[in-house]
């Protein structure tokens, strides 16, 4: 895969192991840029998989089409406009956002406001389903249908073509929008956003997509009139820039005809290029900066530009990136080992390359430290640095990433036939922006495997200096809550003695086989079922072990594998809040045998996986593999139940976590709320409230080993594995990994002494502090309901959830402009006795605060009053109905079902009979609910308001 052709900023390198790189070595002489073609796989040796059916009108539109049946029954419409934030002109910052947003806004066929409703109507939930997004390079409009009959395929591309040259762009409207955009400006305006603005600016100073963030300016916005926006949009939204893509379990033949019927008429139009996105300076050098906020961790990032290659895909550049990611693999390999040691240098680091557009492309080395380790952290990371580039790779390393890499290659083709729609419309994306031809996975892995014998340690250190832009005086910035001592001076001269020093030897490191393969006699079924109306299987060890199965052809080649161990929060008691609150660093423990890491080398090229949570009553772990690996998965899940190795790299990485969470905890709205909302709803409850930081730093895998292990050696189980699977051989391989472990307790203890959970009856009205902007406010609104055990009433309060959605979207968003995204949610577990609750959210202004507080209880009281319209209660309720049609369409779908099949079957009952008892549900029923619940003198009102407001 050629790499994406967008700005990947240095702070994010860290976080995507995709644009990882390295440096230090002559540069080659920058490509001549030739004209892009029309189609990649027109000039590409790559053949095209024939699935793709691709086509261009004579206005110049493009189509892509293709079958795709996972899931079944529902297809993916989209429209890409080349044109985003880059096409702006300084006076129309925001503009490509604000056509955007313009779009749910009227066209000649569509009057405003109507565009959601019909969708609605249809089944597709706003948001979910129905949405667009803006970048710097393109616009995309996005419409995810639940069913593909052809009258819901002609709706969206009748509304694809209204959006395309059909729009009003009424001023009452852009008027009315204006206020909704400057909401989610100041939503949006966090700490990581403005963290990231700022690495932009530094990288590239004088370019031009620092000053075209997509969101534009307060100013720019403010002067957006009808007309300026709508000239923006006829200039752009032009058939020669406007990409259309249906995928989907339809007749491609029958998608084709459909596009060409609704865009046929639309004339062509001149299509005004793209303005390049930088100037990328690749002679800047030598600058340092330092950039402060009090949410962040510690960061310094190095970085050095170069000229952007264009490389056109082909076997030949295919095989290049591969090397070169291989490479980059190998070094941030050794980074996260360093990182994983119990006194680690640094929290994280990478090194990557990434493209700026099509402008230039930029190496960065990026470190992570604890508050005041900046200077230890680098100086580790550049070391691996420089002995990856001057010493080079052991034939060990490029085995490990090339066990990887092959078998995701091999997985991928084994599950070509059943890739996901969303995958495929991923492939569309990537021919359109990239020019990366979608290929079949079965050529992808014939290709590969034609190569494995090239790539060897030198070629792939060869390619990987052939790309990389040395880090020769490097820019050089600091991120962090506070300066780096010495400042600026301290991070260059700490840089030059990290690139001077002299390298040590790397340590062997000497692994030993997977050693957890053997755990006794296999067990005896002693029960053996199958459910008649969804068929699945249910087992019963000797052991008490239960195993519930349902094979699927929906993903072929994947297996789902579900671990459910009793126990989780339902340890967490008054005494002992915390007991259980390390579960998160269990797996980095590793195992007595082998540490995470050794496991992440032994088991390359293996599809496992484990991680364990602390579940409201299950301590709970899932992972995806596959027929091959099943047994893999399955002693690899045991071996961490018979024998954790509660290493202290775990309790590092705890700590690190809960100290970066501690420092930004109150620094939005949103994260303060979070904080804070479990205390006050549970009276100051200690299990649900969050605890003093002291409180997380003195735990240690002492106390989680006390509090796991007689869970892990005696507490219920219950497997579930879904997918690709032959029930009798993974009933067997179950038998000689869990069903062979010592007795076990039969049934999930009822804790019934952890089932009280306290709602407040303390009804004033508090007030939370953030740390952020002044004006950024938020309001909750909460009520207290009851548990989920009655699953009518259950659905009638979610459908009551739904019907509030459409209302407040109505009302703070559309009518008033108070709110970007004005929230409901009712949430009723199972698990507390009598607990449930309903609440309402919106994040707004500080000054639009009361009025906003007004509008929700006037909402809240309409819905009291009378019954909602058909129209409405029909907008609410067929997303919910679409939801649960297309519910058992997917593994993960059947995981959530499959689970629990033998200690929770009523779920069954519940799925089978939803659609029926909703379709059941009246206008009368949802106002019933909300007159029994949402008293609006009985919520309990949160505001969160920044700390400097005065009180």
């Amino acid at each position: 895969m050629l790499r994406r052709l967008i700005p990947v900023p240095a702070f994010a390198l860290a976080l995507i192991s995709t644009l990882l790189l390295a440096a230090c070595a002559p540069q080659r002489a920058p490509l001549a840029s030739t004209p892009r073609p029309l189609w990649a796989m027109t000039e590409s040796d790559i053949a095209i998989d024939p699935a793709f059916r691709t086509g261009t009108l004579p206005s110049g539109l493009r189509f892509i089409v293709r079958k795709g049946s996972n899931p079944a029954g529902t297809a993916l419409v989209r429209m890409e406009i080349a044109a985003g934030s880059l096409d702006e002109q300084d006076d129309e910052r925001g503009y490509a956002h604000f056509v955007e947003h313009m779009a749910f806004n009227g066209s000649t066929r569509v009057p405003e406001g109507e565009m959601v409703r019909l969708l609605e109507r249809a089944g597709l939930a706003f948001g979910a389903d129905t949405n667009a997004q803006t970048s710097f390079t393109y616009t995309l409009y996005t419409l995810d249908l639940p069913r593909t009959d052809p009258a819901l395929l002609d709706t969206a591309l009748m509304l694809m073509r209204e959006t395309a040259s059909e729009l009003t762009l009424s001023p009452e409207a852009v008027a009315r929008e204006r206020g909704v955009i400057l909401a989610e400006m100041r939503d949006r305006n966090s700490w990581g956003y403005r963290a990231a603005v700022d690495e932009m600016g530094f990288a590239h100073p004088a370019a031009r997509y620092p000053a075209r963030v997509p969101i534009g300016t307060t100013a720019t916005l403010e002067a957006a009139t009808s007309a300026r926006l709508r000239a923006f949009w006829q200039r752009h939204y032009v058939p020669a820039k406007t990409t259309v893509i249906v995928i989907g379990d339809l007749d491609p033949a029958a998608a084709e005809a459909a596009i060409r019927a609704h865009f046929g008429d639309w004339a062509a139009a001149p299509a005004p290029p793209q303005p390049d996105a930088g100037p990328v300076n690749a002679a800047d050098r030598g600058r340092t900066a330092v950039y402060l906020d009090p949410a962040l961790s510690e960061r310094v990032t190095a970085s050095r530009h170069g000229p952007w290659f264009d490389e056109r895909d082909s076997t030949a550049q295919r095989r290049e990136t591969l090397l070169r990611q291989i490479g980059y693999d190998i070094i941030n390999r050794r980074l996260q080992r360093l990182a994983r040691q119990a006194d680690a240098p640094f929290r994280s680091a990478g090194l990557g390359t990434s493209d700026v557009f099509r402008a230039g492309r930029t190496t960065s080395l990026v470190v992570d430290t604890v508050d005041g380790g900046w200077q230890r952290g680098l100086r580790a990371a550049v070391a691996e640095y420089r002995r990856a580039l001057t010493r080079g790779f052991t034939a060990a390393e490029v085995a490990e990433q090339v066990a990887n890499v092959h078998t995701a290659h091999r997985n991928a083709a084994a599950a070509a036939s059943t890739r996901s729609n969303g995958a495929l419309v991923g492939a569309a994306l990537a021919l359109i922006r990239d020019d990366v031809v979608p290929a079949t996975p079965e050529s992808s892995l014939e290709r590969l495997e034609a190569f494995l014998p090239a790539i060897t340690p030198d070629a792939v250190l060869a390619a990987l200096t052939r790309e990389l832009v040395p880090l020769d005086d490097p820019l050089l910035r600091f991120a962090g809550r506070r300066a780096p001592q010495g400042g600026a001076a301290a991070l260059r001269e700490t840089w030059r003695e990290a690139m001077a020093g002299g390298l040590a030897e790397a340590d062997p490191v000497a692994l030993q086989p997977f050693a957890y393969t053997d755990f006794g006699p296999p067990g005896t079924v002693v029960s053996d079922t199958r459910e008649p109306a969804l068929g699945i299987r249910s087992v019963r060890f000797a052991n008490g072990v239960r195993l519930n199965l349902k094979p699927t052809t929906l993903e072929r080649g994947r297996i789902w594998v579900s671990l459910q161990l009793d126990g989780g929060d339902m340890l967490a008691t008054r005494a002992n809040p915390l007991a259980t609150d390390m579960t998160l660093a269990f797996a980095a423990g590793g195992l007595g045998r082998h540490s995470q890491d050794d496991l992440q080398t032994v088991l390359a090229g293996r599809t496992v996986g484990f991680d364990l949570s602390s579940a409201p009553e299950t301590f709970a772990a899932a992972a995806q593999t596959t027929p091959a690996d099943l047994a893999l998965q399955l002693q690899l899940m045991t071996a961490y139940l018979t024998d954790p190795g509660y290493r202290p790299e775990g309790e590092t990485l705890y700590r690190q976590t809960i100290n970066a969470f501690f420092a930004r905890k109150d620094a939005t709205p949103g994260s303060a709320l979070g904080a804070a909302l479990g205390g006050i709803l549970s009276d100051d409850d200690p299990r649900f409230t969050l605890q003093p930081v002291a409180a997380y730093r003195v735990l240690g895998f002492a106390g989680l080993k006390a509090a796991l292990a007689d869970r892990l050696a005696h507490g219920a189980i219950e497997l579930a594995i879904v997918g690709d699977v032959a029930e009798d051989e993974a009933i067997g391989l179950v038998a000689r990994t869990f069903g062979a472990l010592p007795a076990r307790e039969a049934e999930f203890r009822p804790y019934p002494e952890q089932r009280e959970r306290p709602f407040t009856r303390n009804l004033t009205q508090r007030v939370i502090r953030h740390t952020g902007p002044a004006d950024q406010a938020l309001l909750r609104l909460t009520w207290p309901t009851r548990d989920g055990d009655d699953p009518v009433e259950l659905l009638q309060l979610e459908l009551l959830e739904k019907v509030m959605r459409i209302a407040l979207t109505d009302s703070l968003r559309e009518q008033l402009g108070k709110a970007y995204s004005p929230a409901a949610d009712s949430d009723m577990p199972r698990i507390w006795r009598g607990y449930g609750t309903f609440a309402i959210a919106a994040s707004v202004s500080l000054a639009d605060l009361p009025a906003t507080r007004t509008a929700i209880r006037a909402t809240v009281e309409e819905l009291r009053r009378q019954p909602v319209s058909d129209d409405l209660l029909l907008r609410a309720r067929q997303p919910l109905l679409e939801a649960f049609d297309n519910a058992l369409k997917s593994n993960r779908g059947w995981l959530a079902l499959v689970e629990r099949a033998q200690s929770r079957p009523d779920r069954i009952e519940r799925q089978l009979r939803a659609a029926e008892r909703l379709k059941a549900l009246t206008a009368a029923d949802v106002m019933a609910a909300a007159r029994r619940y949402l008293d609006p003198a009985a919520a309990i009102d949160v505001a969160v308001i920044a700390a400097e407001v005065p009180r």
